[in-house]
């Protein structure tokens, strides 16, 4: 009898400590996201992690730097579930038969400015100057590109492009007079102007069709866990809906959010300037790198449409292949 009370006691005592001491994280399901580079247009996957939305939706996620294309070599390698990248970056690896695909569209064009030696006072002043990227391949490199193209230069004989690194490396090369000019997004632009250099171009103006930042994963990573997709999913939809209300963010992020969208024309675009270095791209179509998107589906989270920034897009068929290859 004795030993039976204590037991119970013992019993009793230990269910009363795992409630007062539960910690939801410990149920949760663990992933990691990587992003690329620390900077405006990688905000949405920030916004959602202070929001500690993905600890809502019963997510442990770890959030990793991984400098350019090391996210892109992690997601392929399996090291992390989902990473925040791209469209080109996503596109080159895809091109060549990785299992990549992007579920959501966070930026919708470029936001980049070219900013310059304050020596150079227009754009012409640009021919044969040393135009620094991060790595060549990586997003800073092929929006460059695109940028020189568009006005009028070709990248490859008009300027020396030359790799340097993320975007305080770059404008430290440029105070350093080590470079001419390069590319870098808001707010580092105003750091730039701040120490003398000039703004000769401005992409965000130019409204360029193009899919900037978006969220990427596999497709086995959809077929074997559809649930924990979907809960990621939402998370960053209700981020979307809290940026949508314009509370509690500062302007480039709230910037941001308000331009997420993904298309087939930007997609597009990705592939051309992709074409240039990977002849797989030249003619391919968007279509196996995203899906179409659910903003008008949103209610399946518990949300409304007019929550959410105007294009906040995410690719539900994505979703629905992920769960027929799960359960086939």
């Amino acid at each position: 009898m004795f030993t039976s009370r204590r037991i119970l006691r013992q019993l009793v005592l230990a269910i009363v400590i795992s409630v007062l001491f539960y910690d939801p994280a410990w149920a949760a399901d663990r992933l990691r996201i990587g992003y690329g580079a620390p900077s405006v247009a990688m905000s949405m996957l920030w916004i959602t992690k202070e929001g500690k939305l993905f600890e809502k939706n019963g997510l442990d996620v770890e959030v990793l730097y991984l400098e350019s294309a090391l996210v892109q070599r992690a997601l392929i390698a399996g090291n992390i579930d989902y990473g925040e990248m791209t469209g080109s970056l996503m596109a080159a690896p895809k091109l060549q038969g990785a299992d990549l695909v992007m579920v959501a569209g966070f930026l919708n064009q470029l936001i980049y400015r070219l900013v310059t030696r304050p020596e150079i006072k227009t754009i012409a002043d640009l021919k044969g100057k040393r135009v620094a990227v991060s790595r060549f391949g990586a997003g800073a490199d092929r929006a460059t590109r695109f940028l020189l193209t568009k006005l009028g230069f070709n990248p490859e004989k008009d300027v020396v492009l030359i790799q340097v690194g993320g975007a305080p490396t770059r404008l430290a090369a440029l105070a350093a007079n080590s470079i001419d000019a390069t590319i870098v997004e808001p707010p580092d632009h105003k750091k730039a102007q701040e120490a003398g250099m000039r703004v000769l171009a401005n992409m965000e103006e130019m409204g360029i069709p193009f899919q900037h930042t978006g969220l990427v994963t596999t497709r086995a990573h959809l077929a074997k866990s559809p649930d924990i997709a979907r809960r990621v999913m939402k998370s960053f939809v209700e981020a979307a809906a809290g940026t949508g209300s314009r509370r509690c963010l500062p302007d480039p992020a709230r910037l941001h959010a308000e331009k997420a969208l993904s298309n087939s024309r930007r997609l597009q675009n990705g592939f051309r300037r992709t074409g240039r270095t990977n002849s797989h791209g030249k003619n391919r179509r968007p279509q196996g790198f995203r899906r179409h998107s659910i903003s008008r589906r949103v209610g399946s989270f518990g949300l409304y449409r007019r929550t959410l920034p105007l294009n906040f897009s995410i690719h539900w068929k994505v979703f629905n292949n992920g769960i027929r290859s799960n359960s086939g």
